[in-house]
């Protein structure tokens, strides 16, 4: 994933008076030096034959900045004068007013936006809308083929680093090799998908706001067909109903109805009536019970601790993937038993991590025993289901 500055930067200097040459200086809180950087080519027309200062009003620690000192490579889009969303009330209400279906109260914003690609640490991106920035006369002039050419050699680094953080060849089928892959091989596809999921998240964050984004990021993907797909669609050859031909017959299949013999045992029913696995459901009910409990103390969200904060994540991260592992089994008569003991061994990350997080809290006194003591007895138990499962699906995939 991409290196991000932002709220720790105090201030930074950008020269791109010489052509062909972008020379800068950032600092950061908890860096008596600055960052220098020195990139082979120009920035976007904006700031082409300028030299833009920044300086950040509210400097606040948060960023990971243990980047190289000397950041040398070749620069991606640097441009003071991107547009962004940004939001006019907190995250918490923004999350509130979303779940209740209304609308979030928001403005565009000129927001500062430099990318580059290093040889110590891959792409860095610093972006923000909150710096008071200043821009000098140009000492040359940037013209439209000249960014044009940029442009593509923005796209070409980009699609290099992608290539970099997924250098891998997925199973195309053609092994002779039928039989079902044990849970060693599923972790292996399990970190693969990960890998192409990095990748899509950094090319959807690339070109989030370009007008061609899909477009664009089926090209990054190698999404051949779809590219081409949308570039018929936008020469008119199809039309966006075209594309959706072939999902129109689902919506006349009946709905899928759990298997009524293994009700109790692979799934139960949640208040709501929806279907879950009975390890997903509890440690659904733990997760949330704690959030309750912290939220009502003011221990999360805005303002909230730390530590606190990343052990009700995990948790709840911890049921997250539990569902994924376990839920289907109401459904499904051929399981694949190394996938799930694979899955499994993943939600044990994040469920350590979550007992990790409460033994920190604990230590500090953050808050009272009564209620860490119950959670984190519960995790174990969890636990100890977990690690019964994955042993009796182990001894079904041979």
């Amino acid at each position: 994933m991409a290196w991000r500055l932002g709220t720790s930067i105090v201030r930074g200097e950008i020269d791109n008076t010489e052509r062909g040459r972008l020379r800068g200086s950032i600092w950061v809180i908890g860096r008596e030096e600055p960052i220098q950087l020195e990139l082979k080519g120009d920035a976007c027309i904006d700031m082409a034959g300028r030299r833009l200062t920044f300086i950040n009003p509210q400097p606040e620690e948060g960023d990971h900045t243990d980047l190289h000192a000397l950041q040398q490579g070749v620069p991606g889009d640097l441009t003071a004068s991107r547009k962004a969303r940004v939001l006019d009330v907190s995250v918490e209400e923004a999350a509130r007013l979303s779940a209740d279906g209304k609308p979030v109260p928001e403005h565009l914003a000129c927001c500062l936006y430099l990318e580059w690609f290093s040889q110590a640490n891959g792409r860095v991106v610093v972006e923000g809308c909150d710096f008071d920035m200043a821009l000098s006369d140009a000492t040359w002039v940037m013209t439209e083929t000249e960014e044009r050419v940029r442009a593509d050699q923005s796209r070409l680094a980009i699609r290099e680093w992608l290539e970099h953080l997924s250098d891998i060849q997925l199973d195309d089928g053609s092994d002779d090799d039928d039989g079902p892959m044990d849970e060693f091989e599923w972790e292996q596809f399990l970190r693969e998908s990960d890998q192409l999921t990095d990748k899509y998240s950094e090319a959807l964050e690339k070109y989030r706001d370009h007008p061609d984004c899909e477009r664009l990021v089926a090209r990054e993907m190698g999404w051949t067909w779809l590219e081409e797909a949308l570039e018929a669609e936008a020469r008119g050859a199809i039309s966006e109903n075209d594309l959706d031909d072939e999902d129109e017959d689902l919506d006349d299949l009946p709905p899928i109805e759990p298997n009524p013999m293994t009700e109790g045992v692979d799934w139960i029913r949640d208040d709501r009536g929806r279907v879950q696995h009975p390890l997903t459901a509890r440690a659904h009910h733990v997760a949330m019970a704690l959030w309750h409990q912290c939220d009502e103390q003011g221990l999360v969200g805005e303002g909230g601790d730390a530590d606190v904060g990343d052990m009700v994540f995990q948790a709840q991260t911890l049921s997250a993937k539990l569902a994924g592992a376990l839920d289907h089994l109401a459904y499904e008569h051929e399981r694949e038993p190394g996938f799930i003991v694979a899955c499994l061994k993943r939600a044990l990350t994040y469920l350590h991590a979550s007992i990790a997080a409460a033994e920190k809290v604990r230590v500090r006194n953050v808050m009272p025993q009564r209620m860490i003591e119950p959670f984190t007895r519960n995790l174990f138990e969890l636990r100890e289901q977990i690690l019964h499962l994955m042993e009796e699906f182990r001894h079904k995939q041979w």
